[in-house]
């Protein structure tokens, strides 16, 4: 819909997880890949993740969590984007999270979830081929 450049992805650590390798490891992936990537660090709240993908023009959001805690902050992000009229950035992410919690996590909206082992070149297919595909 006349979008160019590079896609824009934000790169998050949402909550208390204090763990941030594997977020900086697809951070570099995805600018390698010819991205650019927004990375917002440590302890983000959803309510900083979602204004920074709005202030930043972001295409998505990856998430990375560690703590859990991933049934309550991806939906908030979710609903965040949803109340700010943003629900075409896409959100995806990756980290400890239980086969049994992807399914209902999909359902709600979150549109891919990498587990440990994903391959950085998986990712970064999975985003090529689906952020900004028309709908």
């Amino acid at each position: 819909m006349g979008v160019t450049g590079p896609i824009r992805v934000v790169v998050a650590k949402p909550g208390l997880d204090g763990h941030d390798r594997g977020a900086k490891v697809i951070a570099r992936a995805l600018r390698d890949a010819g991205m650019e990537v927004i990375y917002t660090g440590l302890h983000q709240t959803p309510e900083q993740i979602v204004d920074t993908a709005i202030q930043e023009d972001a295409d998505a959001i990856g998430l990375s969590i560690l703590s859990g805690a991933h049934n309550t902050l991806f939906v908030k992000v979710l609903e965040l984007l949803k109340d700010r009229d943003a629900e075409d950035i896409k959100v995806f992410g990756g980290g400890i999270i239980p086969e049994g919690d992807i399914a209902p996590l999909k359902e709600k909206g979150v549109a891919e979830i990498f587990t440990p082992g994903a391959t950085t070149a998986s990712i970064v297919d999975w985003v090529n081929a689906n952020v900004r595909v028309a709908a």
